[in-house]
């Protein structure tokens, strides 16, 4: 049995007694007609947040997913405390029936034509999508665009598309700690709930990936939320709900509408997104440390690292120079100056100001197209989700990643382009030519491959009986031919 009680209520009683004048008991107290108020009485008559609920609530969606049951891409693969909130992913809804999963997340949409935004994980690895809106209209929806690394997706609604509410995105960046905030969605498939909260903390890492920027709210958001947005009081989408502190109350983390908004150009052209890259490693500038290093600041980023041939190496960048700021722009830690570069263009010339040796210069870097480090790409194109490797793995019995540097400096390969073999199936052509996972494909037909989507590309293509002669790199650096022969 619950008791349920009304704070306000409650609070307001207890003020109204402290308020009344002691009396004798042979006194009564005249009356007046203009009776003291109590001190507490503008502070309790809080203005009722309906009005923003009913302006925002029906462009929030709830989104229904059956999904292959696959393995996280890049997002929060590696960091239990924090939960996504859903299907089998986070604490879920989801349940597995014949290698499928099945869950309800939340979206939001934001253009009449029927785009939703939602989190990537909400629809990842999808077979259908089903959005259905408060008003009771349905619709299937397929994937524009997606991007792993920062939990964001885009999808379009199909069918006849007419009379859509829709919200904006804010300014996530004027939000203050403090500031009230609003939640809705579909938590535990209760849809279109509605809680508020406020602004708890600013640009959390909670080390789910490489672009962590993530608001902090005290909203209830719980399993379901996933993909929902956070408004501020002006009705405008600020963040999108996107993962709790696993087994916490009153902790929730929303991606910043503004680095939304900086991702949706290319997630609607492009259905993924290009970043760029310097090629360096990179630690925080901690006080002590700048005092080793007689800096006269105490915020930037150190670089560890300088990657052969990278766009920082071919400008001339140093291990030991720290960053301070790019083009302008103060640089306070390395994960501001990761996700500075990111949101940059590859290919443009960035000016760095560092320290060297105590002294500080300049250096121009045009900076470079970041490579599959997760090895996410190859799954994340338009439509297809993991088009690329099953198409490869059903017809040739191998799937493919693209090349992580990280494993060449491990295994001594010397390519960093080509296909990664990842997995051969027993009895497969792929393990009748004697490929093995860890071999990088580098030619095919005598011809350049530069990454895994290339290779499955051309096996696709490939005449029924035809045989496809590949170049491969084993560990340590070996290069051998294989003949691959197309079913």
């Amino acid at each position: 049995m619950t008791k349920r009680l009304n704070p306000q209520k409650s609070a307001l009683a207890g003020a109204l007694v402290l308020a009344l004048p002691i009396l004798a008991p042979a006194q009564t107290a005249a009356p007046s007609s203009n009776p003291v108020q109590p001190a507490t009485r503008e502070a309790q008559a809080l203005p009722s947040l309906a009005p923003l609920v009913e302006s925002v609530k029906g462009a929030v969606v709830n989104v229904d997913v059956q999904a292959k049951a696959s393995r996280s891409e890049g997002f929060g693969q590696d960091n239990p405390l924090f939960d996504r909130f859903f299907g089998n992913g986070g604490g879920g809804q989801g349940q597995r029936r014949e290698q499928l999963r099945q869950g309800a997340g939340s979206g939001f949409i934001i253009d009449p034509k029927g785009l939703v935004l939602t989190n990537n994980h909400v629809i990842e690895g999808a077979v259908t999508i089903r959005v259905r809106m408060d008003d009771g209209r349905s619709f299937d929806a397929k994937i524009v665009g997606r991007d792993p690394l920062t939990d964001v997706a885009l999808i379009q609604l199909q069918g006849k598309v007419e009379n859509l509410p829709f919200v904006k995105l804010g300014d996530s960046d004027a939000l203050r700690v403090g500031d009230w905030l609003l939640a809705i969605g579909n938590p535990f498939g209760l849809a279109s709930s509605v809680s508020s909260g406020i602004l708890s903390a600013r640009a959390r890492d909670i080390h789910s990936g490489p672009y962590d920027d993530f608001l902090q709210t005290d909203a209830a958001i719980n399993p379901g939320n996933s993909g929902g947005p956070l408004f501020n009081m002006k009705g405008e989408v600020v963040g999108i709900n996107t993962a709790i502190v696993g087994g916490g109350t009153g902790i929730g983390f929303a991606v910043p509408s503004n680095m939304v908004k900086a991702l949706l150009p290319q997630l609607e052209k492009d259905g993924a997104v290009t970043r760029a890259w310097l090629g360096i490693g990179i630690q925080d500038l901690t006080g002590d440390l700048a005092k080793a290093m007689s800096l006269p600041v105490n915020e930037g980023a150190i670089v560890s690292q300088v990657n052969d041939n990278s766009p920082a190496g071919k400008a001339g960048m140093r291990a030991d120079d720290v960053i301070v700021a790019i083009d302008g722009r103060k640089v306070g830690s390395g994960g501001e100056l990761t996700r500075t570069v990111a949101l940059k263009k590859p290919g443009t010339t960035s000016v760095l100001d560092v320290f060297r040796d105590g002294k500080r210069q300049e250096l121009k870097v045009q900076l470079g197209t970041r490579p599959d480090l997760e090895g996410v790409s190859v799954r994340q194109r338009r439509g297809g989700d993991e088009e690329t490797e099953q198409s490869s793995k059903a017809r040739v019995g191998v799937s493919l990643s693209n090349v992580d540097p990280r494993i060449v400096e491990r295994t001594g390969l010397t390519s960093t382009q080509g296909a990664l073999v990842t997995d051969v199936l027993p009895g497969s052509p792929a393990e009748r030519a004697e490929l093995e996972p860890g071999m990088v494909v580098v030619e095919v037909d005598r011809k350049p491959v530069r990454n895994a989507e290339e290779l499955a590309k051309l096996i696709r293509k490939a005449s029924p009986g035809s045989t496809l002669l590949l170049r491969v790199e084993t560990p340590g650096g070996g290069r051998f031919l294989r003949a691959l022969r197309v079913p």
